[in-house]
């Protein structure tokens, strides 16, 4: 299993569901790769941003290895599901889906922990240190519940 977190830039929310979930996935044993990338080209080879891996890292989740990446077609062909951080990031990947194959495997990050909702993961960028926080404790509760759904699948390592 290969699983994509997508977000605007990569440098705040999609490297940390990156990094929460390569902990967890390394934690339990569990077969599945990670990776993360953004819609657009801004930020390609930077770290991500230095608010976020303050956050992470204080919660024992360092993401200082990650560099940024741009999103790209060849993606669908490499990663098994694709979890996008908010409504923008979703039409911006699904504008490069070439199928229905590729659609499928697209949906928002926090339908995983709040099912058919929506809800965006907000972008933390422009805000102050809380809205670091407040998105490492959404980005968290849906890479649980992320594990949860691969333990079932896959049993625990």
């Amino acid at each position: 299993m290969k699983i994509l977190m997508v977000c605007l830039g990569n440098i705040c929310r999609s490297p940390l569901a990156d990094g929460l979930m390569r902990k967890k996935v390394k934690d339990h044993g569990l077969p599945v790769e990670i990776d993360s990338a953004g819609t657009g080209d801004w930020h390609v080879g930077e770290a991500p941003d230095h608010r976020m891996r303050a956050t992470a890292k204080s919660k024992g989740v360092p993401i200082d290895e990650l560099r940024g990446r741009q999103f790209k077609v060849e993606d669908f062909d490499r990663f098994d599901r694709i979890f996008v951080m908010d409504l923008s990031n979703k039409e911006n990947v699904l504008k490069l889906a070439r199928n229905n194959s590729d659609k499928e495997k697209v949906d928002l990050l926090l339908n995983l922990s709040h099912p058919g909702e929506d809800m965006e993961v907000p972008d933390p960028y422009f805000g102050g240190e809380e809205g670091f926080e407040h998105v490492f404790q959404l980005v968290d509760n849906a890479t649980d519940q992320l594990v949860n759904d691969l333990k079932a699948t896959y049993g625990e390592g």
